[in-house]
């Protein structure tokens, strides 16, 4: 530990050579970014990974469909109830410890469930412990780098970090599945844990909790006017309860998370989970539509990172209305675009999903930090909790759906009809705190003023 402590400092210090040759060093605030991103990337995929070792479980054990889906659902939980507590801590305790601590408990999830031999197993190192740490390094992550480390651009990082979760999905998943075909689940668990825990030196070398460690001013802030914002010491568990009970009395707080409920409700539980069965439905095969899905994360990508420069032209409020609109739409259409082979209409489709799958987030967060000022990535954790929670009743109430009428037709009809409560909602979303006095987070005695950093 002392080894990297010795590093960090020698990092933070600005090179005299840099200084001499005229040439403006980078700042640290990329750096911090960039570590985000790699963090992020992997959370993503270490998630989602468990998704494609659960047929050689089945093999193997005889496993129930039943309990490893269980154990997929803990960890979906999880990673969206744990994001609040993970902000609070990382106000109080900084993002290297807890995102350190976060990777090595994936890493013992991925590596321990090798050794499983009762059902009860999967849902301990599966559900409860990647979970947990993947949660810990959900978009919560992103904001906070985001609002500590950026004044302006802070809708372009939350669109490449929140972008930087689909891929991780893209790139991992698909090489654990080879892996575990090929070699067994075993070694592709063993590749999971491996890789978080390779992660954690990047995380201790540069990652930095606030720009003064740096010597540095937040990206883009004026050194004239900026003062460092005061620093919340109280515990993380209770100011995290803090932050909902403070939110709940907002209209603000209902209006985003009533309407980011609905985005995962349209995302992740309704065409993530049955877009696949429902197209198979119109005799589309599984495979075939297995690759439009891929294709929709694809172009995820790149509407999330669209969406995070747009977020810094334009009114967030608008653009969560236009995405919305946009979303209810193409599930209105949808049901008449499905049919036995792909047409370019479905393919138009995939692209439209694909631009607007999370491009919500961008805007999302930024309303946050503006509403809630110092609040405001923890109020963002429990928003991005509210969006687990849409997804979780989506994907059961679309299956309820398709059994009792025999088509997805009025799932999708209904999602349509809940972005357009979802477009009103943002419309109506208020763009600042109104009331100016409103205490800041925690306790007046719990608040340190953080020191003064000197401008680069």
């Amino acid at each position: 530990m002392r080894f990297f402590e010795r590093v960090r400092a020698m990092s933070s210090r600005p090179s005299e050579r840099t200084r001499t040759a005229g040439r403006p060093r980078v700042h640290p605030a990329w750096w911090v970014a960039g570590v985000a991103f790699l963090a992020l990337f992997g959370a993503a995929g270490f998630r989602a990974a468990p998704g494609a070792l659960m047929v050689p479980l089945h093999h193997e054990f005889g496993w129930s469909t039943s309990i490893m889906s269980l154990a997929v659902g803990i960890n979906l939980l999880l990673f969206g109830l744990v994001a609040p507590f993970a902000a609070a801590l990382m106000d109080r305790f900084g993002m290297r410890k807890v995102i350190s601590s976060a990777l090595l408990l994936v890493a013992c999830g991925a590596g321990g469930s090798t050794l499983m031999t009762a059902s009860w197993h999967l849902l301990v190192f599966w559900g409860l412990l990647i979970g947990t740490g993947t949660g810990a390094m959900a978009l919560v992550l992103a904001a906070t780098v985001a609002n500590r480390w950026f004044i302006t651009r802070r809708g372009l990082v939350m669109g490449v970090l929140t972008a930087g979760s689909a891929t991780g999905q893209l790139v991992i998943l698909p090489p654990v599945a080879v892996m575990a075909e090929t070699w067994g689940w075993r070694p592709a668990s063993l590749l999971i844990g491996a890789a978080a825990l390779a992660v954690i030196p990047m995380v201790l070398l540069f990652m930095r909790d606030y720009p003064e460690e740096s010597g540095a001013l937040p990206y883009g802030a004026d050194p004239e006017t900026h003062k460092a914002p005061p620093r919340a010491t109280g515990g993380a568990f209770s100011r995290a309860l803090e932050g909902l009970r403070f939110a709940v009395r907002q209209r603000a707080f209902w209006a985003l998370a009533i309407a980011f409920a609905i985005c995962g409700a349209t995302t992740n539980g309704l065409i993530g989970i049955h877009f696949i069965p429902s197209a198979h439905d119109h005799g589309m095969p599984a495979t075939t539509a297995a690759g439009l899905l891929a294709a929709v994360g694809v172009f995820d990508i790149a509407g999330t990172v669209a969406s995070g420069w747009l977020t810094d032209k334009f009114d967030p409020r608008k653009l969560l209305v236009a995405y919305y609109a946009f979303r209810g739409v193409s599930l209105v259409l949808l049901p008449g675009l499905l049919a036995e082979t792909v047409h370019p209409s479905i393919v138009l489709f995939v692209v439209i999903y694909g631009l607007d799958w999370v491009a919500t987030v961008p805007p999302t967060a930024v309303l946050c930090r503006r509403v809630f000022k110092e609040r405001g990535t923890i109020v963002f954790g429990w928003i991005f909790a509210s969006h687990q929670i849409g997804a979780a009743l989506a994907a059961v109430a679309a299956g309820v759906i398709r059994d009792t009428f025999g088509t997805y037709t009025y799932a999708f009809w209904a999602g349509a009809a809940l972005c357009a409560l979802a477009a009103t909602l943002s419309a109506f979303t208020p763009p600042e705190q109104p009331d100016k006095r409103l205490p800041a987070a925690g306790n007046r005695n719990d608040i340190t003023p953080g020191p003064t950093p000197r401008p680069t």
